[in-house]
């Protein structure tokens, strides 16, 4: 491991002692109930390959961003691999909602095979806690059996949760049959009174169908 890089996770790891906790608080104002273990969020994520997905709505970068802020106020250095055909996300809304920009790694590739490569070099490093691969934000999503694979075992061994993000209906049928908990996210309300709504459409510990609804300061461009 290069000197660039330890320097890097030291800082990342440094972010739960330096992060601003008011914006979690009013993002995720109803996360986490004292002896009852949440459907989602970082520790439920764990060592799973899970599909985020929604259609014509940005509320999947919002809610993956809420995860990206738990890891980083864990303690969690976190990634986020995307593709420049699906549009990535806006660094100051971003910022806005919390989140340690310079603690986390941001990873440009060409298509969803180099997204997945990358994420199983990122794993086996064993150093990030949260991979979040934008698979399908403004473009088609496609992972194959053997990738998939792959993810779930580098995930279940290094303790990582993998989240891959597609645009499409819930209908439309998921990545495959690897991915542990498929969820849709959707954004109600307007102003200060928005909410988002993540909605279990498969989950091979829970069983589907529980949602979990969260109030949120969402940015403009979120």
């Amino acid at each position: 491991m290069s000197d660039e890089l330890r320097e890097f996770l030291a800082r990342a790891r440094g972010t739960a002692a330096t992060a601003r906790v008011l914006p979690l608080d009013e993002l995720y104002s109803q996360r986490g109930t004292e002896g009852v273990a949440e459907p989602w969020g970082l520790a439920a994520l764990r060592g799973r390959l899970v599909e985020l997905s929604g259609h014509g709505a940005r509320a999947t970068l919002t809610e993956a961003m809420g995860l990206i802020l738990e890891a980083q106020l864990a303690g969690e250095p976190a990634v986020w691999i995307q593709s420049p055909a699906h549009g990535g996300f806006y660094p100051p809304d971003v910022a806005e909602l919390g989140v340690d920009l310079a603690a986390l790694v941001v990873v440009r590739v060409p298509n969803a095979a180099a997204s997945a490569r990358a994420a199983e070099r990122l794993l086996r490093s064993g150093a990030f806690g949260l991979v979040v691969i934008d698979l399908g934000l403004g473009g088609e999503a496609d992972l194959s059996m053997a990738q998939q694979g792959r993810l779930v075992t580098l995930a279940q061994a290094h303790d990582a949760a993998v989240v891959c993000l597609t645009e499409k209906s819930a209908e439309t049928t998921s990545l495959g049959s690897l991915v542990s908990l498929r969820a849709e996210a959707v954004r109600t309300g307007q102003g200060e009174q928005q909410q988002i709504e993540v909605r279990a459409l498969k989950d091979k510990r829970r069983g589907p169908g529980w949602s979990r609804t969260t109030k949120v300061r969402g940015p403009a461009g979120m």
